[in-house]
């Protein structure tokens, strides 16, 4: 059988089953048969010697686990028979030479994004309405259902019901065959074509349950994410309604604006509901300032940009066992395209950078920043044990199920996101990205925690690699999905965006697949695609407590 299996790099000790392997069928590699003992599922893996217990267990070159028990040559590598081991790491001498791609095809290049007066360029042009407490989540939603439909701007469904028409024509005598008759429905398509705001994207509302309660650094982080929402290229302004009482105030928000970018230069309207004179009368006064915002966001259109402008934010979610094979290699070549672009990537999900420390402190372009990722590396790890809930501890139910057994597993494979560039930045969480190529963000591996944060830093574009398949997004920056193998895309065709499956196989590189979502990103960028997230509306926004949660 031709392509069954892979050896993964030289140095590894267990071979991935690229399809069902059978009990009893010989495995070429290396020059030797193995001869399987057991059936191993696709994703898997099979031990390519004896192991004794003890013994380390090597993948993607590095130590991903320990034998707690003899594992005999060519049986199924498991949660049983392994359990999470990761090499030390310490910070010493870097080595930042690396074998950069050849991007000429891409360096004239360009995107049409809408220019920020701070030099930043948008992939889209939203509107925020935020709450600084979650009080306000019900004036949200009330402001939310006033809008969105009369202004164009609903996604998630292909039409709409126009329950208006009724009451008219009800009030004008029409009886109930005539009622009944009658056609109600709204094309959406032909709703969004007549917006009276053709040059915003939507109104994007940022619901969340903090701002009170809680300790009052929760709400420090709270304001400083929020701030990178409204200072992200993709928003022209915000509206931000506070209850007056609780512990993120405005002035948090504002002190967080200004620490970030103090001539940002986008309107940003304050409401305080305690200084109101009626719910009512709040309201009404947010919509007003909405809709003048929408007037003055309107007057930005897309502008050529080169793609030394793009902010990528590199994210896994629902994780296979071919993760580290297809999806995030190719992903991680994009990164490095973009890396010589003068680009900029964040790879973030620190509790899913273990075992991979050492080699991303080597590629730090300064021993600051080297030691700063070992001190967060150190203190997040040091945190989620002291809750007695460590890294080993990541790997979901889903995970497990396809051929993630150990943490270091998983980690080693998801570090794939960020190529093999340099480490140009180290940001700890809500920090802004500002310097081109590889920045390293401190979030929890959780997908939309991750996602969250990394937009909050600046990325006006994600790209998300999935195996089991996510229904992730985020509300203003385009999230694109890509498949690590070609069943998921066939099943969940209307999730997935680019199928990486066909690196598996050999039908594509992982050079090809790369270059391929980089077209489909500059695309996106330019408006001149849509991805899935955007289209069903999965606007998913979850700030991150710094408590732990990997």
């Amino acid at each position: 059988m031709k392509n069954n299996v892979l050896k993964v790099h030289p140095k590894d000790n267990i071979i991935v089953a690229l399809q069902d392997l059978p009990v009893g069928i010989q495995i070429a590699l290396d020059g030797n048969a193995i001869q399987l003992l057991e059936a191993i599922p696709t994703k898997h893996k099979f031990a390519a010697h004896d192991f004794a217990y003890g013994d380390e267990i090597t993948m993607y070159g590095v130590r991903i686990g320990r034998a707690v028990r003899p594992i005999p040559t060519g049986t199924r590598i498991s949660r049983d028979n392994v359990t999470h081991d990761s090499e030390e790491y310490h910070v010493g001498e870097r080595k930042t030479d690396w074998p950069a791609p050849d991007a000429s095809k891409f360096a004239n290049r360009t995107f049409l994004g809408y220019h920020r007066p701070d030099g930043k360029v948008g992939t889209r042009n939203y509107w925020l309405v935020i709450p600084l407490v979650f009080c306000e989540n019900r004036n949200i939603e009330v402001i939310r259902e006033a809008m969105l439909e009369p202004l164009g701007y609903l996604t998630g469904r292909s039409f709409s019901v126009d329950v208006a028409k009724l009451v008219q024509l009800h009030g004008s005598g029409v009886g109930e065959e005539g009622l009944l008759a009658i056609d109600i429905v709204q094309d959406i398509a032909e709703l969004q074509r007549n917006r009276p705001f053709p040059n915003v994207d939507g109104i994007k509302f940022l619901t969340h349950d903090g701002g009170c309660g809680g300790t009052q650094q929760d709400s420090q982080a709270l304001c400083r994410l929020l701030a990178g929402y409204v200072l992200n290229p993709n928003v022209a302004g915000a509206t931000v309604l506070s209850l007056g009482c609780q512990h993120a105030q405005i002035d948090l928000l504002k002190e967080a604006l200004d620490a970030f970018d103090p001539n940002h230069g986008k309107p940003v309207f304050y409401l305080e509901q305690q200084k109101s004179r009626s719910e009512r009368d709040f309201i009404s006064d947010a919509v007003r300032h909405t809709f003048v915002g929408l007037t003055r966001a309107n007057l930005l259109e897309r502008r050529p940009a080169p793609l030394s402008k793009i902010v990528v934010g590199l994210e896994c979610g629902g994780s296979d066992g071919f993760s580290g094979i297809s999806a995030n290699p190719a992903l991680g070549h994009t990164s490095d395209l973009l890396a010589v672009l003068g680009g900029t990537t964040i790879l973030s999900e620190f509790p899913e950078l273990n075992a991979v420390e050492q080699n991303l402190i080597d590629r730090c372009t300064t021993e600051e920043n080297a030691q700063k990722f070992a001190q967060l590396m150190h203190s997040y790890s040091q945190r989620a044990q002291e809750a007695g809930s460590g890294f080993d501890m990541n790997p979901s139910p889903g995970n497990i199920r396809d051929g993630l057994i150990t943490d270091a597993m998983k980690s080693a494979g998801a570090a794939k996101k960020g190529g093999n560039s340099p480490v140009t930045d180290v940001l700890d969480y809500t920090e802004q990205a500002t310097k081109s190529g590889l920045a390293l963000l401190c979030t929890p591996g959780n997908d939309v925690e991750s996602t969250t944060a990394e937009v909050a830093s600046g990325a006006n574009l994600v790209v998300f690699t999935t195996g089991l398949g996510t229904p992730t997004g985020n509300p203003i920056a385009p999230v694109i999905k890509m498949s690590t193998n070609t069943a998921l895309a066939r099943r969940m065709s209307d999730i997935i965006d680019i199928d990486a499956g066909t690196v598996i196989f050999g039908e594509d590189t992982i050079e090809t697949k790369g270059e391929e979502l980089l077209e489909l990103m500059i695309r996106v960028a330019s408006g001149e695609a849509m991805t899935h997230s955007e289209r069903l509306g999965q606007d998913d926004f979850i700030p991150w407590k710094r408590g732990v949660s990997l």
